[in-house]
């Protein structure tokens, strides 16, 4: 079968500049390449052929000899010389090298740039579980806190060397932080051993910080607890996390809020529920009830005639403040009617006496028997 022309094999037009080509290439063998294309049988032979146009495209001469002559320049005897000796084995592991980085450039640490990069590196962001009362999350609070963490070495002023010198370049990957090797049709790259990926050595380790260019030391930090904050809040100290490595900057700490449960209150969002035990008396007969609320205060509720247990009643803008602004939101009152105990003789004959007058005062028992009377002729039919 006849060989396609190299041109439509990288889809650009007869006349495209190098960069045009290589850009071309790439994506080609991004979409072409095998591991992402393990379904296609086709794949590996559709990828040597992107490989073996670029190959040639890329070189001037090969790339003049193609255009004058076309496929037939590179047959015969004149494929050694034109393909530089090495044959297509040769040719393949070269081409495929240009696009390595862009293929699995990530997985391995990012380009050559990256051990440069790697030479200050950034510090560790830190996590800090903080509790507040209820109350605090109402009002706001100033908290002190004290926080393990890293932090540059005064000894050496974060460089890792003694006396505060300078790092110097590493021998073995010349300040890349990864050394390559080839293998076959693959170019291998790794952290490079000597520096551990830094691309710095220092020759002379400070020996407070042993080279690491940061000690362990607890800090303490004073932190504004916004009011209205709730389970899950985080705060974001900037700067306030780990000490980077040999003059790296520094991490952020995050302070994540834990609200501790409260003996009176329960909270939903910005609203807060209070659980009021009544008397019977007065809930039949009316009347008030004292309830506290979360700024340390009181109110006073009316309770209506015949109130059941459940019932609920609303004090406006009694609950939590809203963290961004925004106004509170409300503290719901809900009674719970109790129901008298350790009674004395002539109490229970009151209430003996009351059970007789009031067989027509009890709207949800009488709803709730005539239904079970329903249900059980019914059972019978």
């Amino acid at each position: 079968m006849a060989k396609r022309d190299y041109y439509e094999v990288l889809g650009v037009a007869r006349g495209a500049s190098a960069e045009e080509l290589k850009k071309a290439y790439r994506t080609k063998a991004k979409e072409l390449h095998p591991d992402r294309n393990s379904h296609d049988p086709n794949a590996e032979a559709l990828f040597k052929d992107v490989n073996e146009a670029y190959d040639v495209l890329k070189d001037a001469d090969k790339k003049a000899a193609y255009d004058r002559y076309g496929h037939a320049a590179f047959e015969g005897g004149m494929g050694a010389s034109a393909r530089g000796g090495h044959g297509q084995q040769g040719d393949f592991a070269s081409a495929f090298s240009d696009v390595f980085e862009d293929l699995f450039g990530d997985f391995m640490g990012g380009r050559g740039g990256g051990g440069g990069r790697a030479r200050a590196q950034r510090g560790s962001d830190l996590r800090y579980n903080l509790r507040v009362s209820l109350e605090e999350a109402f009002r706001g609070v100033q908290k002190t806190i004290n926080v393990p963490a890293s932090v540059a070495c005064d000894a050496c002023k974060g460089t890792g060397a003694e006396g505060g010198a300078e790092p110097v370049t590493c021998p073995t990957c010349s300040g890349m932080g990864k050394v390559r090797a080839q293998q076959g049709f693959f170019t291998v790259e790794r952290t490079c051993p000597t520096c551990n990926g830094m691309g710095q050595i220092v020759k002379n380790p400070c020996k407070v910080c042993h080279g690491a260019g940061r000690v362990e030391k607890e800090r303490a930090l004073s932190v504004n607890i916004p009011a209205g904050v709730e389970t899950g809040t985080r705060i974001r100290l900037a700067g306030e996390g780990e000490a980077g490595m040999r003059g790296g900057p520094t991490g952020d700490l995050y302070i994540f809020i834990e609200v501790r449960e409260h003996a009176i209150f329960q909270r939903d969002g910005v609203h807060l529920f209070c659980r009021v035990p009544v008397s019977i008396t007065t809930a039949a007969l009316g009347g008030e009830v004292e309830v506290p609320t979360i700024d340390g205060g009181s109110s006073r509720v009316k309770v209506p005639a015949g109130s059941q247990t459940g019932k609920q009643m609303r004090l406006r803008a009694k609950g939590m403040p809203a963290l961004r602004g925004g106004g509170s939101g409300d503290m719901l009152i809900e009674l719970a009617v109790e129901t008298p105990v350790n009674l004395t003789s002539r109490q229970k004959e009151l209430l003996r006496e009351f059970e007789k007058l009031s067989e027509d005062n009890n709207p949800e028992g009488s709803s709730f028997f005539s239904k079970v009377k329903g249900f059980w002729d019914g059972m019978k039919g």
